[in-house]
């Protein structure tokens, strides 16, 4: 069934107000389209046929004028000779010639008003067309869009969210335990660094106390050796 039982439909029609009522706009867009292009065939082609019934009608005009003037000559001749009778006989013919030129005259100024609307016609529809696929477009890129975020929403929707977080949950406890590792690796590293040191204190304490038995021992000696010397 066509959307448009006429031309004058298309023309005058609410390209919004016919997507916004229906069911699926982009598929309705596309069969405006469609018949626009479709209807802008027929109203070409028939413009098409009114330009050659233009031309027809002026070969006819030009045809009837020159029988015009060719009868009104023969009349002429006729008269010179004294023959009336062909003079008025071809006058006759002259004066048909003219009538016809007058009715072709005004068929063709019939077809001028016809072709001017016509291309007027054509203007608004080509118009018209450009307004819905302008439209078309709109339409398909909003589809895409939506498409395209109902496939996030669903692949959302799938995803379980306490697994997800439990996920979550074990490995931040794994992270944890990667961290309490290096804590204890550093505080073993200090522990044993404070041991060398210790060991390293120790060593310059038994030297010291080394040092101080040798000289209370040389005080000793040489307080003993003084005391022999004595009389």
């Amino acid at each position: 069934m066509s959307i448009f039982s006429r031309f004058t439909d298309i023309i005058n029609a609410n390209l919004n107000s016919i997507l916004d009522k229906a069911e699926d706009p982009e598929k309705m867009v596309r069969l405006i389209i469609q018949e626009m292009e479709e209807t802008l065939v027929e109203v070409r082609t028939q413009s098409a046929k009114l330009i050659a019934d233009k031309k027809e009608l002026g070969r006819r005009i030009k045809r009837r004028e020159r029988e015009a003037e060719q009868w009104e000559e023969k009349a002429e001749i006729a008269l010179s000779k004294d023959r009336e009778d062909l003079a008025r006989a071809a006058l006759k013919e002259k004066s048909n010639a003219d009538e016809e030129v007058v009715t072709v005259e005004s068929d063709l100024e019939v077809v001028d008003i016809n072709l001017q609307k016509l291309s007027g016609d054509i203007s608004q529809l080509q118009q018209k067309l450009v307004d819905a696929k302008a439209r078309q477009k709109v339409l398909t890129l909003r589809g895409r869009t939506a498409k395209s975020r109902m496939g996030v929403k669903r692949q959302l929707h799938d995803v379980d969210i306490d697994e997800a977080m439990n996920k979550f949950d074990r490995y931040e406890r794994r992270i944890d335990d990667l961290e309490g590792e290096i804590e204890a690796y550093d505080l073993g590293q200090r522990n044993l660094a404070d041991e060398i040191a210790e060991l390293e204190s120790d060593d310059k304490v038994d030297e010291e106390l080394a040092k101080l038995k040798a000289r209370l021992d040389q005080g000793k000696s040489d307080a003993a050796d003084a005391g022999t010397e004595a009389p």
